[in-house]
């Protein structure tokens, strides 16, 4: 089955729970798919009852499709996410942003949980992305192009769009939140950074470091997406502190930030919807 019947399939078997059409996507990060229980008038999908889902095996991710009302916007949000360190090839990684983008969404949010490599940032708090390195050296878009969904040689000189990121900065800002602006680099995983690599990614620019993030942008933006990218900082990356790094340290700082959080990233996808700007899919 060539990559259109699949997704065809997937759009069929989402189209007889919802007839929804949202145009602004949301991928949650580790510790942050509550928000999905503040929409309204909603419809969850495990990944797993989709046709060509995988299913996510990290604690912190729940895996599930919501399509329904944020705040008197229509949103389809990711709960959970795919990480290559699963073992998943990364069309199955970013799979789901390409649902997405078919099921209408022209403007998506990326967040995620992550190491701060900048030592004047502080854990809980946030940061906008406003570039990033692909330390993998791997890329979503090696293969056979899929001309219908984009082109086979992308642009990549503003992935992260600068007036969402402006959005989000001006939303911090009246509800007083701390919000940095910095490069994210992404890492394989799924064992955390040493020292050395981390000097070295501070060397390169890298503000902050986690295992996600990159591919999906990598997608959506050859799909033609608006894409912004928000990271919660939840633990100094390695060698930073005294301390050794763990998934539970993620997981708490990510749940002590939540409210914070989630309260930006209504407010920000009001502000978008509100936007003019437009799908070229």
């Amino acid at each position: 089955m060539n990559p259109i019947e699949m997704m065809n399939e997937s759009l069929a078997y989402i189209r007889r729970y919802t007839k929804l059409k949202p145009e602004i996507g949301l991928i949650l990060g580790s510790g942050l798919g509550s928000l999905t229980d503040e929409m309204t008038e909603s419809v969850e999908i495990p990944f797993e009852d989709i046709p060509h889902f995988a299913k996510p095996t990290v604690e912190g991710h729940h895996g599930k499709l919501v399509i329904g009302n944020l705040n008197g916007v229509i949103v389809a949000a990711l709960s959970g996410r795919y990480h290559y360190y699963e073992g998943y090839p990364l069309n199955v990684v970013t799979y789901p942003v390409r649902i997405l983008g078919l099921l209408g969404v022209n403007k998506l949010i990326l967040t995620n949980a992550c190491g701060a490599v900048n030592l004047e940032f502080k854990p809980g708090e946030l940061m906008v992305i406003s570039d990033h390195l692909n330390l993998t050296f791997n890329n979503p878009l090696i293969g056979k192009n899929i001309d219908e969904l984009g082109p086979r040689f992308p642009d990549a000189s503003e992935i992260y769009h600068k007036n969402f990121r402006d959005i989000a900065k001006n939303a911090a800002k009246e509800m007083n939140i701390k919000l940095h602006d910095g490069v994210y680099a992404w890492w394989t995983g799924p064992s955390y950074e040493t020292p050395a690599e981390i000097k070295m990614i501070r060397i390169l620019g890298g503000d902050a470091i986690g295992m996600s993030t990159v591919p999906e942008a990598l997608v959506a933006s050859h799909m033609g997406m608006k894409v912004l990218g928000i990271s919660c900082l939840t633990n100094m990356a390695s060698g930073i502190l005294p301390q050794k790094l763990s998934h539970q340290e993620v997981l708490d700082v990510a749940k002590e930030v939540k409210t914070s959080f989630q309260t930006l990233v209504k407010k920000i996808v009001c502000e978008m919807d509100k936007s003019n700007e437009t799908n070229s899919i």
